[in-house]
């Protein structure tokens, strides 16, 4: 018997046991991957829940769509590792994000006939430190009413020395240094109001037009989400939302322009928006999502903080967004169109 013929007859005994299958070890890709949508689907979480959570998610959200960039980078790691669960993950998590980068907020247009036409101008200007900026700004915009946060002393004294009385006659402010102080400045006449207290100073007034038709107007500026004072920018931000939901309870026009400290992304923002019945004109003007902090930032990396809302009876066009200089923010000016009862 030759040797092939006993090899196939050797006893079964004999023969080598097959070794155990090993599971492939998990790749360190296939780590960071799992990481990184782990983090973007914890902020998506929250933004789906509607809330603003706690730091630093609130943190996060007012970048959200930066998180595109972990998204797609944790979508590359997972083809590397060739993780089928990370994939379906990963397209999920990718799109969730884009979904969410949709600007929000109603944008139909007012049925009634127009009465007046209304620039508004939201410019804070950081401690005062670009209040020469600004003062080239308005005599090149020319806006009705200018809201200017972070007016410190020497800034609202310039603007009130420098921006021609016979333009500006009319104002009303929250004297203060630093960043506690904020001006409204106006061609309309105003009646002044009792503003919103605030740990910044928030002036409010109503305005009249020549028909007669009285406009609430309020500037903004709550605190910053910082980890510190995060139940005072929730505070703040509710009572901008109670009083825009005054003036729909009461059917009065209203404008609150200035820095929120808050974008699109967050509950607290949205909350204004639904509950108060106003709409943020830069949306309605095709801008919604153009950055306005931090200006140092190229355009399409920052976010939009500083917003000018108004009730429905008002219609928008040409948002833009202007870089003054000396400030972290830019400049928002957009035109707004009073319209009257459908008649």
């Amino acid at each position: 018997m030759d040797s092939a013929t006993a090899a196939r007859t050797a006893p079964q005994a004999d023969w080598p046991e097959p070794q155990a299958r090993r599971r492939p070890r998990q790749r360190p890709s296939a780590w960071l991957a799992a990481l990184l949508l782990a983090g973007v689907s914890t902020v998506l979480g929250f933004r789906i829940a509607d809330s603003d959570g706690f730091t630093p998610v609130p943190q996060i959200l007012a970048f959200l769509p930066w998180l595109l960039a972990p998204a797609i980078a944790a979508l590359l790691l997972v083809a590397l590792a060739r993780w089928r669960v990370g994939l379906v993950w990963g397209v999920v998590a990718l799109g969730g994000v884009a979904w969410f980068m949709e600007p929000y907020g109603k944008t139909d247009e007012p049925a009634g006939p127009a009465v007046a036409e209304i620039r508004v101008m939201a410019s804070n200007v950081e401690f005062g430190k670009a209040t020469r900026g600004l003062l080239k700004a308005v005599r090149e915009e020319k806006p009705d009413l200018l809201f200017v946060p972070e007016c410190d002393y020497v800034c609202s004294d310039t603007l009130r020395d420098e921006l021609p009385r016979s333009d500006y006659p009319y104002r009303t402010a929250s004297e203060a240094g630093g960043a506690e102080g904020s001006v409204i400045v106006s061609k309309l006449p105003l009646k002044k109001a009792s503003g919103l207290a605030g740990t910044l100073g928030m002036p409010g007034a109503v305005a009249e037009l020549k028909s007669g038709h009285p406009i609430r107007v309020q500037l903004a500026h709550p605190m910053p989400p910082l980890p510190e004072q995060l139940s005072t920018w929730r505070t703040e931000l509710a009572e901008l939302r109670d009083y825009a939901a005054e003036g729909r309870r009461a059917k009065r026009s209203t404008i609150i322009a200035g820095d929120f400290n808050a974008t699109q992304d967050h509950a607290a923002f949205r909350d204004i928006l639904d509950t108060g019945g106003v709409r943020d004109a830069a949306r309605l003007a095709g801008s919604a999502r153009t950055p306005s902090w931090p200006a140092d930032l190229m355009s399409p990396l920052g976010t939009q903080i500083d917003h000018v809302l108004a009730t429905p009876d008002f219609s928008a066009r040409d948002a833009r967004f202007l870089d003054i200089g000396d400030t972290d923010h830019r400049t928002l000016v957009v035109d707004l169109t009073l319209h009257g009862a459908k008649r």
